[in-house]
Order: C-alpha cells, then structure tokens, then sequence
C-alpha cells in the first residue's frame, strides 16, 4: 500500500520530464528556423554590392570561409558545454522555470524572427570588429524598429535567459556572455549608420532607444505625432 502513495508522485514526476523534453524540443526547432533563415540572408548579402564600411576589412565580412570557421567554433563549444547544471529542482519550481523560461524564450526569439523579417534584404552581419551597408542600403524603422533601434539583439539576449531556465545546462550559461558582445557589435553598426545617414539617423535616435522600449515616449507622439 505504501507503494501506491508514491505512484502519484512519480507519474507527475514523468509527466513534468515530458512537458519539459516537448518544450525544449519545440524551443530549438524554432532556434534552427531563425538559424535558417539568417543563413540565407547572410548568403543574399555576401551577393549584395558593399557599400559604407566601419572598421575590420570588408574581405572578411564577406568571406564564406569566415562564417564557415565561426559557426564551426560555435557549435563545437555549445556541444561540449552541453552539460546540465548541477542542480536539483522540485516540482514546484521545475514548472515554474519552465513557465518564465517559455515567457522569455518564445516571444525573445518571436523577437529575433520579426526583426530579421523585416530588415529584408537589408539585413547583414556585423561583428564587435566592423560593420558594413550596401550600396544601396535603406533605413529600416519600420516593425520591431519604431519600438527599439536592436530588436534582433533585444530578442536574443531575453532568449537567452529564458534558454538557461528552460535547458539548464553550461552552454546556456556559457551563452550569458552574448549581450556584452551584442552591445559592442550593436555601437560598431550604430557609427556606420550615423556616417551613412547622418541627420535622419539622429532624428530616429531621438524617438526610439537603443533596447529597452521607452513606452510613455511612444505614448506621447501617439497623442501628438507631430512633436
């Protein structure tokens, strides 16, 4: 009989470790698709003609062997970090880890994909080195880009927390370091665009911020668009 109370607990138990393996597997195939098609816009953009360039060489920003090596490295290390962290969680707060790490990993990715869909053809990589326009680059302040001038790198950074609550393993630990680098590629890529557009890229630095949305702001100009 006393077996009998422990059954209840242990079916909870495999239907949590259920829930979490249906939540992480659904959570990195939506990576692989962001992965995916930021690939192809990488491809598209090496075709594109260069335009205004800030800092590391443009030969490398456009190299395939570059990319190829980076991604490489990358995954490499995200395979051997992939270790779980040395805790132990109790129901309770296994579920709640899980739910908080959806919150911020879903819509932080949701975030990414937006960003990335928008830009269009005017997407392209930039590294905390240089960053590089196309000959005929627009401006993009439209979408995700009226709410913060970095969606894509908003997006990844609160990905990344929700990622550590939901997977818990080293690599996601490992992977806190991205908003540092992200802040420094986000600067580099800020310059470049100051240089190419000048008073329309001020003007826009002046309704929208860099990362964190200024929602009494947005409020303002809904009332009064015209200030």
């Amino acid at each position: 009989m006393e077996g009998l109370d422990v059954l209840p607990g242990v079916s909870q138990a495999m239907n949590l470790d259920q829930l979490n393996l249906v939540v992480g597997w659904l959570a990195g195939v939506f990576a692989l698709v962001n992965l995916l098609i930021i690939i192809i816009g990488v491809w598209q953009g090496i075709r594109c003609a260069a335009g205004t360039t800030m800092g590391i060489s443009p030969g490398l920003l456009r190299s395939p062997l570059v990319y190829i090596v980076s991604s490489g490295i990358f995954i490499c290390a995200c395979y051997l970090f992939w270790r779980p962290l040395p805790l132990t969680l109790q129901p309770g707060l296994r579920v709640l880890a899980l739910v908080i790490g959806s919150l911020l990993y879903f819509p932080g990715m949701a975030l990414v994909l937006w960003g990335r869909l928008v830009l269009g053809r005017m997407y392209f990589v930039s590294t905390g080195f240089g960053a590089q326009l196309f000959a005929d680059h627009r401006l993009i302040t439209q979408g995700p880009y009226s709410i913060v001038r970095h969606p894509m790198y908003a997006g990844l950074s609160i990905a990344v927390m929700g990622g550590l609550l939901l997977y818990q393993t080293w690599t996601m630990v490992m992977l806190l370091i991205l908003p540092l680098g992200l802040s420094i590629r986000a600067k580099r890529e800020e310059q470049v665009l100051a240089l190419e557009f000048g008073e329309e890229w001020r003007e826009y630095c002046r309704r929208v911020p860099a990362w964190i949305p200024h929602l009494w702001r947005r409020n303002k100009y809904k009332k009064n668009p015209f200030r």
